[in-house]
């Protein structure tokens, strides 16, 4: 991931090899800080205003200090006008601090991955593994913490065993979320997702896909077990920066490619090319 631009609350846009972070915030000691990431189209971030609203969310059930929306706004604004490049990848940080410190608010600005591409051309194979039903209230259901270490390491888990990414199943077998992903699949007409009262992340994709699909698809949330993913006629994920991935393999079955996928990638670029919301 090459850092592109970077600006830095109280401080505005600064060299992105430049130091920005006490060794003794918390987000660093601790991994407790809130994040977003969203995908830039034409210069303009797609639906800025509700990662902004999830990132206030996330840092609430951490405990950190209230964040300012619109002065994030701006430091977005900031960073990507120093990156110059319309279509890139934006990262929204905020960490508490020291203890007893002020906190930090940071605009990252990347790439888009090169490899995304292709790999919607192929479609992804994706392999099941235990993940935990986030319901309790300190296990932080829904919330975006830069504490990522598990969701890398069910990554690499994925890979070591031959495919490209993970999906996260319970005790049950009940179908939860991808490390960095909400996952669908269709039968017939239907499209099928876990619901947020698993615990799985409220992905703004997500509720992009759910607008997209209306008068085309109809859209089922529930408690669904593997084998309904592993025999659908077709499954993919969605995300802000990778959108929406075709899935060509659960585990050992594989899954034919089918039009909701493509439609709806369609769809949602067209959606951000039109989207008209302040700030996105």
């Amino acid at each position: 991931m090459t850092l592109l631009a970077l600006a830095v609350t109280g401080r505005g846009a600064v060299d992105p090899g430049e130091p920005v972070l006490r060794a003794d915030d918390e987000a660093l000691l601790r991994g407790r800080a809130a994040f977003e990431t969203l995908r830039v189209y034409g210069g303009r971030p797609f639906r800025l205003a509700a990662h902004l609203e999830r990132l206030a969310a996330s840092a609430a059930a951490i405990g950190l200090p209230p964040l300012d929306g619109f002065a994030l706004a701006e430091l977005a604004a900031e960073a990507l006008g120093r990156a110059d490049r319309p279509d890139a990848v934006l990262r929204l940080v905020w960490t508490p601090g020291p203890d007893g410190g002020e906190p930090t608010g940071l605009a990252l600005v990347t790439a888009i991955p090169d490899h995304l591409e292709p790999l919607r051309e192929r479609g992804l194979r994706v392999v099941t593994l235990l993940g935990v039903r986030a319901e309790a209230p300190w296990l932080l259901p829904g919330v975006k913490s830069t504490s990522y270490a598990v969701n890398m390491a069910a990554e690499a888990e994925a890979q070591r065993r031959g495919a490209d990414d993970a999906v996260f199943v319970d005790g049950d077998d009940v179908v939860l979320e991808g490390p960095v992903t909400n996952v669908w699949w269709r039968r017939g007409e239907t499209l099928f997702t876990p619901s947020l009262d698993l615990g799985i992340l409220a992905g703004v994709t997500r509720a992009a896909v759910m607008e997209l699909a209306r008068g085309r698809w109809e859209v089922v949330e529930g408690r669904f077990g593997a084998d309904e993913l592993r025999t659908a006629d077709e499954a993919f994920t969605s995300s802000s920066v990778r959108e929406l991935l075709p899935v060509v393999a659960v585990d050992d079955a594989s899954l034919g490619r089918g039009p909701a996928a493509d439609e709806l990638q369609a769809a949602l670029r067209t959606a951000a090319a039109v989207d008209d919301q302040v700030g996105g």
